[in-house]
C-alpha cells in the first residue's frame, strides 16, 4: 500500500524536493523481496524492525500521540519509509550496503530522525515541519544523496 504524504505540507517546500520524496517514499517492491507493513494510529506508538538481505522494504505510518521507530537492514537496495505525524516522533533507521532508500516525514511536535547508512549510492530524504526538528544523517561511500526539508 503506497503512503501518501499530507496535503498540508507548507508552500516553502519546493516542487522538486517535494517530488524527490514522493518518489523515495512509493516505490514499487521487487519481486523477491520482503516487506514489513506498521500503520499505527492512538496514543503510546512505537515499532522497531530488523531485517537482513536485499531488496527488503519497511513502511511505518504512526499518528497520534508518542510515535517512535526504529528500523535496521542490512544488505543492498533496501527502502525505510517513516511518516509520523502527531506528538513526539523520532524515527532513527540505520543501514548498510548500497543503493538504500530512507524517507521520513515528521509532521508535528518533537520530531528527530537520526540516519544512518552505508556503503555506495545510498538516498535518504527528510521532510519535518512543525515544533522541534533535527535530523541527524551520517553516509559512507560516493554517489550518495540527502535532502532535508526543515520548517
Amino acid at each position: 500500500m503506497p503512503h501518501a504524504l499530507p496535503t498540508n505540507l507548507p508552500r516553502t517546500i519546493g516542487g522538486a524536493a517535494l517530488a524527490l520524496v514522493v518518489a523515495l517514499t512509493s516505490l514499487p517492491a521487487e519481486a523477491g523481496s520482503s516487506r514489513v507493513t506498521v500503520e499505527q494510529w492512538g496514543r503510546d506508538h512505537s515499532a522497531a524492525t530488523a531485517q537482513t538481505g536485499h531488496r527488503q522494504c519497511v513502511a511505518i505510518t504512526q499518528r497520534g500521540r508518542s510515535n517512535l521507530s526504529f528500523n535496521t537492514q542490512d544488505g543492498a537496495r533496501n527502502r525505510v519509509t517513516v511518516g509520523q505525524s502527531g506528538c513526539r516522533n523520532v524515527a532513527d533507521t540505520a543501514q548498510d550496503g548500497r543503493r538504500n532508500i530512507v524517507g521520513v516525514a515528521q509532521m508535528g511536535c518533537r520530531n528527530e530522525a537520526t540516519v544512518t547508512q552505508g556503503g555506495h549510492r545510498n538516498a535518504i530524504g527528510v521532510i519535518q515541519t512543525g515544533s522541534g526538528n533535527t535530523a541527524r544523517t551520517t553516509q559512507h561511500g560516493n554517489g550518495n544523496v540527502v535532502l532535508i526539508i526543515q520548517e
